[in-house]
């Protein structure tokens, strides 16, 4: 032999023993691999009776003549493939179409596609075309088709769209778009300069990565093919690990570390490539790869059929809980278990995102984990009776429209795959776009991002007790830890009326530490609900009560058309504005609304409420004023009659409005009714009403409140007992015997044109298709129910005034009259009202 290439090689089998010890425990040996099919391998498919290893894929004469086959023993498959293919994938922006197989992944398919036959080969023996004979194989000699839809076959068929994509040019223009792809050199270097990750192998350079690129592409470009991530040679020696013949690890030794560098030693191959936003603390601050967050351990089943060590924890199966690079027939974007098919495993079927969440975020018999304390059972609640349209079924498009990475540079940005901005239209914006509203876990959590601490922006490493926000407070609206990273719009507003829709919106996306509603990134939770709850989602010609927004029911799990006289939904952009000049307690009369986007400016003293006689329940009792809150203190799954919080404390029921047994997803019962059933009532409320959750039920209800809770309706009482209350709502309680919200107040209460949300009937306007007219009201029996916002109304107000200023000669007609105004009109409309 020649001495150069004897030393050459021996160098170069030095090299490979080096960089064995310094990540997985790899040995090149196939003999103990699946790959031997000689009869003395121990694989499924295995000869009867040949004893050579090689021959199944290599010779030394005949060989099939392709660029780069390594004296390929087979002919390739003549197939056209169906490429992996989704609209956030940018080698198909940068490069078109991807490209049919080639270089080694053709190599590949030539036994794992199923079309031709595993044993037979070119040249064995000096003979041409022999079929060896093996057992294990279908008819035809070819690769089993048992179970070739699930994710859990190596039978890849010729439809590669739910698996890994290859033939992609991986270069700087590529990873450029992505934003979460590590930048390469010019030369398609990773790292920069050296190549040790990933490059196109040129020994001559002393480039010899990690994961090699070929050079498949356009004009030799380096491409991502099989036998990047794999080599067909190679075993862990821990049988257990099951590598999947991987270059580099399958699964992750250490938590990861936020920053650019790739640890082969701790890392999962994954991350070579998908930097994951590591750079800004995205994937590795998660609370999915924390080993302070993630750390149950899957059940010995489900371990099994995932080829898992038995005792893996979450945090270290890390990217293969929700993803397979070979992933079940019909999912999208590599989702693990992500499709409607009701086996297990799946069987192929049609996308459905959510039942990848579902193999953890579900009861305890249903679960992949063996404990699940710490993980919120969201499948359960999306099967309540109420319930956003999480599956296929309950929406109107007839098949998954939930896409992100859509819509325009211009608009959405440059990189919306990695923000998972979506396009308007698919939210529904737009004529005949309606039907393309969806719910989709990934609309509102970003699961590369996501946190445990109740703030987005708190310290990961320090996981808090749970990952959702904690209510009330001067921070009560400021997003929690699962919002971290998604994306939302914040409404902009020329105009200051009730009846002003938005002028514009802006995106919002991206992750930082600013708490800012100004940040570039979303901070607040409005900003998520709002774009799918406001005109950035839907079409909104302002005309009530029908116009042309989304009806009630469009959507399986929703409120059924008519419920509190409501048909559509309102703009909640519009109803939750809170204008600067409509803040504190100026003038008699000012908008109102609940504070969502912004505090009210009004605190107890403008309200003449002394703080010992607070009517509002903890934690809304304290900041009064200043306060904020969530969406979710409302909407969410039911909870006891005197609090928002869940059931079952902070690892019971989850938080946010994925489901209820209540209308509107509410935590608790809202309609004409709500209130006191009598005058005399409980301390909390027996049917559960929403507002009673924060406001006290006996400073609204009992005849007896005004001798514990003041109120902003408080003045003189004129002749419903003489001089003056503290509480008019007591009073008023006392003398008719009951006491309902709606009478007084109106059925939408996010917002309203009124100072506290009040129903005024001599001047009801556009909000219910009239121009300001008085509506007549002459009798106990008479309401007035026209939809959204007046159902079992009541009310008429002559006079606005200030809190604790009212009398009763602020109600009644407007037309006037001795027995239209003050008590006189409140005897004969309100003795007795329904």
């Amino acid at each position: 032999m020649n001495v150069s290439l004897s030393v050459r090689f021996i160098f170069a089998c030095m090299l490979l023993s080096l960089s064995f010890t310094t990540r997985a425990a790899l040995e090149s040996n196939i003999s103990l691999t699946k790959h031997n099919l000689s009869v003395s391998g121990q694989g499924d498919i295995i000869a009867t009776s040949e004893d050579e290893i090689c021959v199944f894929c290599h010779t030394p004469h005949g060989a099939t003549t392709e660029p780069g086959a390594p004296l390929w023993n087979k002919a390739l498959s003549g197939q056209s493939y169906t490429t992996y293919m989704s609209s956030s994938i940018d080698a198909e922006l940068v490069g078109n179409q991807l490209a049919q197989p080639a270089g080694s992944s053709k190599l590949c398919l030539s036994c794992h596609d199923g079309t031709l036959a595993i044993g037979a080969v070119n040249v064995k023996a000096g003979q041409q075309n022999v079929l060896i004979d093996l057992a294990g194989i279908d008819p035809g000699g070819k690769m089993p088709a048992a179970g070739s839809l699930t994710g859990f076959t190596r039978n890849l068929s010729t439809d590669l769209s739910n698996d890994h994509p290859i033939s992609v040019t991986y270069d700087d223009t590529l990873s450029n778009k992505d934003g979460e792809l590590r930048v390469p050199d010019a030369q398609q270097r990773i790292p920069p300069g050296s190549g040790d990750d990933v490059a196109i192998r040129n020994h001559a350079a002393g480039v010899i990565p990690l994961l090699p690129l070929e050079s498949t592409g356009p004009n030799g470009k380096g491409q991502v093919q099989c036998a990047t991530c794999h080599d067909p040679h190679v075993r862990d020696t821990d049988a257990t690990i099951n590598n999947k013949f991987l270059r580099a690890n399958r699964f992750q030794n250490a938590a990861p570390v936020a920053g650019n560098i790739f640890n082969e030693n701790l890392d999962t191959i994954c991350l070579a490539c998908h930097d994951k936003d590591l750079g800004s603390a995205g994937w590795a601050q998660s609370a999915h790869a924390n080993n302070l967050v993630a750390n149950e351990q899957y059940k010995a089943l489900a371990a099994g059929e995932r080829d898992f060590p038995s005792d893996i924890s979450v945090w270290e199966a890390a990217c293969l809980n929700c993803h397979d690079t070979h992933t079940v027939s019909g999912a999208r974007r590599l989702a693990r278990e992500g499709t409607d098919d009701t086996n297990t495993p799946k069987q192929g079927g049609n996308s459905a995102i959510e039942e990848t969440c579902y193999q953890c975020h579900t009861n305890s018999a249903e679960t992949i984990l063996s404990s699940t304390t710490n993980v919120p059972n969201i499948k359960d609640i999306f099967n309540l009776v109420r319930h956003m349209p999480i599956t296929t079924s309950d929406q109107q498009a007839t098949t998954e429209v939930h896409d992100i990475g859509t819509g325009s540079d211009g608009f959405e940005g440059t990189k919306r795959g990695i923000n998972f901005v979506e396009d308007q239209n698919l939210l529904g914006k737009g004529a005949g776009n309606k039907i393309n509203r969806h719910a989709e876990c990934t609309d509102c959590h970003n699961p590369h991002r996501v946190i445990k601490n109740f703030l987005f922006n708190a310290n990961a490493a320090a996981p808090d007790s749970a990952g959702t926000h904690r209510p009330g407070g001067v921070n009560g609206n400021i997003a929690s830890g699962v919002l971290r990273g998604i994306w939302g719009v914040e409404p902009n507003y020329s105009g200051s009326s009730f009846f002003d829709l938005p002028s514009s919106y802006t995106i919002k996306q991206g992750v930082g530490s600013s708490t800012s509603v100004n940040a570039a990134h979303l901070t607040r939770e409005y900003q998520l609900c709002f774009k799918c709850h406001s005109d950035y989602g839907y079409d909104d010609n302002n005309v009530y009560p029908t116009g042309n927004r989304p009806n009630l029911d469009d959507s399986g799990g929703s409120t059924p058309q008519g419920t509190n006289n409501l048909d559509q939904y309102t703009n909640q952009a519009r109803d939750f504005q809170a204008p600067t000049g409509d803040k504190g307690e100026s003038g008699g009369n000012h908008r109102s609304w609940h504070p969502v986007v912004d505090d009210t400016g009004r605190a107890l003293g403008d309200r003449s409420i002394d703080a010992a006689d607070n009517p509002w329940r903890p934690p809304f009792d304290a900041a009064v004023g200043t306060q904020t809150m969530h969406c979710s203190d409302c909407h969410g799954p039911d909870t006891a009659n005197d609090t928002i919080d869940p059931n079952g404390g902070e690892d019971g029921e989850p938080w946010g409005p994925h489901g209820s047994q209540n209308d509107f997803i509410l935590k608790g019962t809202w309609d004409g009714l709500t209130g006191g059933n009598s005058s005399d009532v409980p301390a909390t409320d027996p049917n559960n009403g929403i507002c009673f959750k924060c406001h006290e039920f006996q400073a609204y209800a009992d005849r007896n409140g005004d001798n514990s809770y003041d109120s902003g309706f408080s003045g003189t009482s004129g002749g419903m007992g003489g001089g003056t209350s503290n509480n008019l709502h007591a009073r008023h309680a006392a003398r008719i015997g009951k006491m309902h919200c709606n009478w007084c107040h109106v059925a939408v209460p996010h917002g309203w044109k009124n100072k506290a949300f009040l129903v005024n009937l001599n001047d009801v306007g556009a909000e219910a298709g009239q121009a300001g007219i008085e509506v007549p009201i002459g009798s106990s029996a008479q309401t007035y129910d026209v939809g959204p916002y007046y159902n079992n109304a009541k009310l008429k107000i002559r006079t606005f005034r200030t809190s604790g200023n009212w009398s009763a000669n602020s109600c009644g007609s407007s037309s006037g009259g001795g027995f239209n105004t003050g008590t006189r009109w409140m005897r004969r409309v309100c003795s007795n009202p329904p």
